[in-house]
């Protein structure tokens, strides 16, 4: 019995482990951008001339709305990987606690980040810029059909760019809590266990009986 707290300790370190999970869900970020830059909606407009000699941008139908549509499939893409891994993070029960959140945080804000930036180097190659200025309108053709690559980003800001990197990391976080809230140990479950009590601890904090004494010695 003395060797059995030895067998049941872990092969990683719990410094190891964090860094496993926040490397992992950085990687991820890769084959979530590739695949993101496959699915997502372009945006189909045109190039006109107007009858002032003016070239005006404008979209077909509701093409428009895949400027909303494409950063929130990147978003959604992101939310399930957030939900899936702290789950599964969660079940690594030697690891539970406060450093397995923080290696969750990190690693999704970092693969979020490389899957917008894998993601719109490749929507780039794929579909290019528009060229307003550029585009092959005249007198007679009056009309030039585009196609322009979906954005990763509700927008250009700041506050918006950081919003959209932070909200995988919040999610994982608040999956990782319902699931705190759900335990039944206060060391989690996790590595090394919580001592049991030892005989000379019970003669310090005594039990107490239902009559407000102390429980008799046998």
């Amino acid at each position: 019995m003395i060797g059995a707290p030895a067998e049941l300790a872990p092969r990683l370190t719990r410094r190891r482990a964090c860094l496993t999970v926040a490397a992992g869900l950085t990687l991820a970020g890769l084959p979530i951008g590739a695949l993101w830059a496959w699915i997502a909606p372009p945006v189909h407009g045109v190039v006109a001339l107007s009858r002032r000699g003016d070239r005006v941008q404008a979209y077909l139908g509701n093409e428009a709305a895949h400027f909303f549509v494409a950063p929130f499939l990147l978003l959604g893409m992101l939310g399930v990987v957030a939900v899936v891994s702290a789950t599964l993070a969660w079940q690594w029960r030697a690891h539970r606690g406060p450093g397995m959140v923080a290696a969750l945080s990190l690693g999704l804000t970092a693969g979020g980040a490389l899957a917008a930036l894998l993601g719109a180097a490749l929507v780039h190659r794929r579909y290019g810029t528009v060229d307003v200025d550029g585009a092959p309108v005249s007198a007679e053709h009056r009309v030039h059909y585009i196609v322009e690559g979906p954005p990763v980003f509700f927008g250009h800001t700041p506050l918006q760019v950081a919003a959209t990197l932070l909200l995988p990391a919040a999610t994982a976080a608040l999956v990782y809590g319902l699931c705190v809230t759900w335990s039944t140990h206060d060391d989690l479950g996790g590595y090394p266990p919580e001592p049991a009590r030892r005989s000379w601890d019970r003669r310090i904090n005594p039990i107490i009986t239902a009559e407000g004494g102390a429980a008799p010695h046998r």
